[in-house]
């Protein structure tokens, strides 16, 4: 059986999470406080702790979703599971930088000090308030193309589709009013839902660009190594190894579309057939079922669902 191990983006926080990790593992405990130092700062006790609101914010969000899924591969690796026993690693959004540091690209301290400064970025870049994302459920990426193209034109200011997530999902990103005319028009179109998201910034569009700016500036001055695994890259949905061709996709992610619909087919089409999703939540087994039905899921954000993976393995799976 081939596994792909992928890794949740922002909207899987929750208070608490981890925690248990960090109980029954040293050295899922190491990554917290590896983390902890790296910030100066206990984000672990906001993690388990603190309140959603702050927990929410992308400047905490994004290290804290990328710490408690590398606590889960450490527990993982306690047990004799590596990351070699993947073919592919993926994530979605931020969850990318996880996959990298989890195939051994990005040292962890880099990869927290990297996503604190991505999320201040790309919540710097839009005054809040002025840019907006939304979700529209029953149309395919063209149709949601052609939505965002159609509301970018009527009202002069960007929009588009910024996160294509499965078959009858994408997300579309830009200036608020052009969002809420997308939400109009793509119920026009055929959607069952559309609906605007509970983001503060506008991400994966054009209105983003100061924080590319800022993220190439960051990347020049951190170490990037060859994967020990191929890392299949947002903005390309195909493997990726090179670490200067990492560099600058990750610049890229910033205004890039997420392609996770086609970054999951593609691992499905070079023989992946079971997906093990690291960390909080669930969001993305959700996903790879609608573009995979026959794929197998599983999720490991517990210290339970560490061992019940564990145990799926020695018994042959």
């Amino acid at each position: 059986m081939s596994r792909a191990f992928v890794f949740p983006g922002q909207g899987a926080q929750t208070i608490g999470m981890g925690r248990d990790l960090a109980e029954a593992s040293a050295a899922a405990r190491a990554v917290f406080e590896t983390v902890d130092d790296a910030l100066g700062e206990r984000l672990s006790a906001l993690i388990w702790e603190g309140e959603i609101e702050r927990l929410t914010l992308t400047e905490n969000a994004q290290p804290a979703l990328m710490a408690t899924s590398l606590a889960a591969m450490a527990a993982l690796g306690e047990a004799g599971v590596t990351v070699e026993h993947a073919a592919f690693v993926a994530g979605h959004s931020l969850g990318e930088y996880s996959a990298l540091c989890a195939a051994g690209a990005l040292d962890l301290a880099d990869t927290a000090r990297l996503l604190r400064i991505r999320g201040r970025a790309m919540q710097a870049a839009v005054p809040v308030g002025e840019g907006a994302m939304a979700a529209l459920l029953g149309l395919d990426l063209a149709g949601a193309r052609a939505v965002a193209e159609a509301a970018a034109r009527e009202t002069g200011a960007v929009c588009a589709a910024a996160n294509d997530n499965d078959p009858a999902q994408v997300v579309v990103s830009g200036a608020r009013r052009a969002v809420e005319r997308a939400l109009d028009l793509a119920k026009e179109a055929g959607a069952k839902r559309a609906l605007l998201l509970p983001v503060s910034a506008p991400f994966h569009c054009a209105l983003m660009q100061p924080a590319a700016e800022a993220m190439a500036e960051a990347l020049a001055e951190v170490d990037i190594r060859a994967p020990r695994v191929p890392v299949v890259a947002n903005v390309t949905a195909a493997p990726e190894s090179d670490p200067a061709r990492i560099r600058a996709l990750l610049v890229d992610q910033i205004t890039g579309a997420v392609r996770w619909r086609e970054s999951v087919a593609a691992m499905v089409a070079r023989g992946v057939t079971e997906f093990w999703e690291i960390g909080a939540g669930k969001a993305l087994s959700g996903m790879i079922r609608r573009i995979a039905r026959e794929a197998e899921t599983r999720t490991l954000g517990t210290a339970a669902e560490v061992t019940a993976a564990v145990e799926s393995m020695t018994g042959g799976n």
